[in-house]
């Protein structure tokens, strides 16, 4: 599968173009700063700085933008675990468990951590884009909507299943987020919910309402407090225990290789992407844990399974781009720009004719995953000053910056509004025991289930036995149903152990 001798052209190639390594840093640099800004998307964080690639060949244009990429993939998750707001949505299921550790004084062990299994996560999707870049886009053409509706669902029900202190409350939160999710024009042409006014036409906007339930209602709760780290002696920024972080990711080799895998397959399948593969290695290694009920209260392999899933991929996302000339992504769709601004067309006939080339492209991401712990490491250390911050400036100025974020996301007062009531709507739902984490996978996977079901409905022709020829779906959706029975049985047995225990307590 590997063609040796355009692997030695990729390897004379890099070594004698020391203007291609240049670009890595700032690349990676620029990526952090943009990911760790609420609001601002890889995928924005790439069309900014795309036209600078012009002036630059075309491949140290292409490394430049594969450095923002990498950089942005982890940087989203430095806000998601000092101040439970995720720089990008593909960094959400970090905020389950990271800025739990981070309110008990491990910040350093959680960004550390994060920053490992990013590296790791990039490092392996490359290692599989280098051996299996053809099989695994020919494995994705045969990915339609019914799979991708059935990935999305199970997705759903998964997160919905095994937040909060019960089922029935999780699955109830997730309903809410996709209605949320679904409101505004679908692609049928028919309005749902928009109530007459207009800026709901096009849907609730995601991310001001994703910052209002995660950080803004997360906010309200402490008001009371002094410091996101109540020990003064946890508020220490120590390079070790960001190395202890990274140990713990070795720590859990299985967490890590899951999390990777659904991120590679996840990553590939177009339009889906790591705001998905993150979510559902997130609720995977949860359902599967021993000690499920430790998640969402900083457990560090929550960390690892959302950032090996969502840094991992890109790897995936660039496979289907450079075999198929297909865009996993907003991201790969940016990179796809770049080729056609430099005049070449990407897809089956590149990777024939430029094989070496693409091995330049992916061995230079090898090196940039090594890079990144370096940069990384020095961009946690000094982002993580943030808990020495006392709160009573701190919670001003983080709800002045996300209103003026969603502001500028929207362009008008909408931004603000629906963070306003989607802050409140978390805060009630966090007092009442309902899982905020729901309602965002809910708020995230609600279009895209509803315009892939429609897409299958269309193509089945009403006919609903047409989902029988197509077992990939079938089989995700089976197993969907005994996670979902897993779970409920998890919770009666959680019941009757509360239960029993109470009666004893009485009885003494």
């Amino acid at each position: 599968m590997i063609d040796f001798p355009a692997f030695g052209s990729a390897v004379a190639m890099l070594a004698g173009s020391p203007s291609a390594w240049i670009w890595v840093v700032p690349g990676l640099l620029i990526g952090l700063v943009f990911g760790a800004l609420p609001g601002i998307s890889v995928s924005m964080a790439m069309a900014l700085v795309l036209p600078a690639s012009l002036y630059m060949d075309f491949l140290p244009a292409i490394i430049f933008l594969t450095s923002v990429y990498t950089g942005a993939g982890f940087g989203g998750s430095i806000p998601a675990v000092l101040i439970n707001i995720p720089g990008t949505s593909s960094a959400v299921a970090t905020t389950f468990d990271g800025y739990p550790m981070a309110r008990k004084g491990q910040h350093s062990e959680a960004l550390g951590a994060a920053l490992f299994a990013s590296c790791i996560g990039v490092l392996i999707s490359y290692i599989v884009l280098f051996v299996l870049v053809q099989p695994l886009a020919e494995i994705v053409l045969r990915i339609g909507p019914y799979e991708m509706a059935a990935i999305g669902i199970w997705g759903l029900v998964l997160l919905g299943s095994i937040g909060g202190s019960s089922v029935a409350k999780g699955l109830f939160a997730a309903a809410i987020g996709v209605l949320c999710g679904t409101v505004g024009m679908n692609t049928a042409g028919y309005m749902r919910g928009d109530m007459g006014i207009s800026w709901l036409l096009d849907g609730v906007p995601t991310i001001p309402a994703m910052v209002g339930l995660l950080a803004a209602s997360q906010l309200f709760a402490l008001v009371n407090a002094k410091f996101i780290v109540e020990a003064e002696e946890h508020r220490t920024i120590s390079l070790r225990r960001i190395l202890d972080g990274g140990v713990m990711v070795l720590r859990h080799p299985v967490t890590l290789l899951r999390g990777t895998a659904i991120g590679i397959f996840v990553g590939a399948v177009p339009g889906i992407g790591s705001s998905i593969a993150n979510l559902i290695s997130y609720g995977e290694t949860r359902r599967a844990s021993k000690d499920p009920d430790s998640f969402g209260k900083g457990n560090p392999e929550g960390v690892i399974a959302a950032e090996s899933a969502n840094s991992s991929s890109e790897g995936g996302s660039m496979a289907t781009m450079l075999a198929l000339g297909i865009p996993g992504g907003g991201a790969t769709a940016i990179l796809l720009a770049a080729f056609a601004m430099h005049n070449v067309i990407g897809g089956p006939r590149f990777m024939e004719q430029n094989r070496d080339i693409v091995y330049a492209i992916i061995l230079s991401n090898f090196a940039q995953a090594f890079v990144l712990l370096l940069v990384g490491g020095a961009f946690v250390f000094v982002a993580s000053t943030i808990v020495r911050l006392p709160l009573r400036y701190l919670i001003p100025s983080v709800l002045v910056m996300s209103t003026m974020g969603a502001f500028a996301i929207e362009g008008s007062i909408a931004g603000p509004l629906t963070l306003l009531v989607f802050a409140v709507l978390g805060w009630l739902m966090s007092r009442y025991g309902f899982p905020v984490a729901a309602v965002v996978v809910g708020l995230l996977l609600g279009k895209l289930i509803e315009t892939e079901m429609l897409r299958a409905w269309q193509l089945a022709g009403g006919d609903a036995m047409y989902v029988f020829e197509h077992p990939v779906a079938v089989g995700i959706i089976v197993v969907m149903f005994v996670s979902l029975g897993l779970s409920v049985r998890r919770d009666l047995r959680r019941r009757a152990a509360l239960k029993a225990q109470a009666v004893v307590v009485s009885a003494d």
